[in-house]
């Protein structure tokens, strides 16, 4: 059995799961769920490709580090709700999940069914798996999957004609991944877990930015 994560990302996935359980509600897990469900699905697409290339998830899964570096943001939005009580927030949470949901679904389609990426800060052509390398297949994947897991979050209170807020915030930091991918780890300037925390961040300020400007 392949596992999704290691023995220490188990535990930071656990504590996750209880921090958004006891901050936002069953509703929260359940998005949070949906996040693993399609990930998980996405990982193990073209796994034999994957291999080949070698840029297959190893074997013993996700530390606790990459899960904190994706998660750790929407935790911290889900307690930040949980204290204050503004729906801020929980859409800021939603725009986190979002992101990290669409950055895997996104790199791991796009390695799984194309050849090639371009690079998103010049569009030169390079390997598939390559850091700040974009693929049509993967950047509609990404973005199916930023949908999928804000319209779940409405399970933990984001009012359904705020969904699109989250959605296009995890986009947008999708796409800011790539940048901080080509910029900078690519030069050995930050790494993965540097630019997957940076990422959802930013996702989760664009949708507070959103709210303001037209809600």
């Amino acid at each position: 059995m392949v596992r999704g994560v290691s023995r220490t990302g188990a535990i930071a996935g656990g504590i996750v799961c209880l921090v958004l359980f006891a901050c936002a509600g069953p509703g929260a897990f359940a998005a949070l769920f949906s996040l693993f469900a399609v990930t998980w699905l996405a990982t193990r697409m073209g796994r034999a490709r994957k291999l080949l290339l070698g840029t297959a998830e190893r074997g013993e899964g996700r530390t606790a580090s990459q899960v904190l570096a994706n998660l750790g943001i929407a935790t911290v939005c889900a307690a930040m709700f949980a204290w204050r009580g503004s729906p801020y927030f929980l859409t800021a949470m939603a725009a986190a999940l979002a992101e990290a949901a669409a950055d895997t679904v996104s790199s791991e389609c796009g390695q799984a069914h194309s050849e090639s990426a371009h690079l998103i800060t010049t569009f030169e052509g390079v390997p598939a798996g390559t850091d700040g390398g974009i693929t049509l297949v993967g950047t509609l994947a990404g973005a199916g999957a930023a949908l999928l897991v804000s319209t779940a979050c409405v399970l933990a209170g984001v009012p359904m004609h705020w969904v699109w807020i989250p959605a296009a915030s995890g986009i947008l930091g999708m796409v800011a991944d790539s940048y901080l991918g080509a910029w900078l780890e690519r030069r050995g300037r930050m790494g993965n877990d540097g630019v997957n925390f940076t990422s959802t961040a930013i996702a989760a300020a664009l949708a507070v930015a959103f709210l303001r400007l037209f809600h």
